[in-house]
């Protein structure tokens, strides 16, 4: 794997590329995972926790995940990469330029991730970097999840 020092913008900037990274390892999501994620944030929406509920009335035949479990998974599910950003003291998540849920996890489903570099900025603080992240569901063509990442690589403290 290449390493490329955090402040090369013009070394990053040549990873910039149309087509995603291969998909990276799958992780499935239980009903035991939704329902933990339900009582830490408060959201128990039945579409989520009520199985027999889901079974008789959802349109998706059973629960699903909800849509930032999805993304909380990220880390988790770390998509590859042809190359690692080395040398910053630390990476700081920036926020999100876009975030969108287009297809329903169904508990049980497995998952994995894939992206690809969109820009590269120089910034008094450090260095911006935007990725483009897609969340699938093994053997779906539709991903379940659209996420353009910011994050924000720090020189080392001094």
């Amino acid at each position: 794997m290449q390493e490329i020092r955090f402040d090369d913008i013009e070394g990053l900037k040549k990873q910039i590329k149309e087509e995603h990274s291969p998909w990276g390892p799958e992780q499935q999501v239980t009903q035991g995972m939704i329902d933990a994620f339900a009582e830490l944030t408060g959201d128990r929406q039945w579409i989520h926790v009520d199985v027999e509920r889901c079974e008789r009335e959802s349109p998706f035949g059973g629960p699903i995940a909800h849509g930032f479990l999805t993304l909380s998974l990220l880390p988790k599910l770390r998509a590859r990469s042809d190359f690692a950003i080395v040398g910053a003291g630390n990476a700081v998540n920036y926020g999100a330029n876009k975030l969108r849920f287009l297809a329903p996890v169904p508990a049980g489903a497995s998952l994995h991730a894939r992206s690809r570099l969109l820009s590269v900025e120089a910034k008094p603080k450090g260095t911006l970097v935007t990725q483009e992240i897609q969340i699938g569901i093994v053997g779906q063509e539709t991903p379940a999840l659209l996420y353009e990442m910011v994050v924000l690589y720090n020189p080392p403290r001094k």
